[in-house]
């Protein structure tokens, strides 16, 4: 009976991760990055707000092209300079494998 309990435990986990997931992706990426206290991130978040705010219908294909990487550029700096500690989908499952085991 303590084996049917287990298995129905770990079921319920993992069918709600897939929901806890969604709901953490629905938040904006500037709401993430208001985190990031340093004044270099501030220059950062700010140059992204300027980009969003382009009119960009008048612009060629080239400095569309150009903002894009420049976008990415921006958003690998500000993550880096946050910081913080990122666990995959399987890593979660593995520990809670093991915690659901050992104890």
């Amino acid at each position: 009976m303590k084996k049917y309990s287990l298995y129905i435990l770990t079921i319920v986990l993992l069918s709600l991760m897939p929901t806890l997931l969604k709901a953490e992706s629905n938040a904006t990426f500037a709401d993430k990055t208001k985190k990031a206290e340093s004044a270099e991130a501030n220059v950062l978040i700010s140059r992204l707000n300027e980009i969003k705010a382009m009119d960009k219908s008048k612009m060629t294909f080239q400095e569309k092209k150009q903002l894009r990487k420049e976008v990415r550029t921006l958003k690998t700096n500000i993550a880096q300079i946050g910081g913080g500690v990122y666990l995959s989908v399987g890593a979660i499952i593995v520990i809670l494998l093991l915690l659901i085991l050992l104890l």
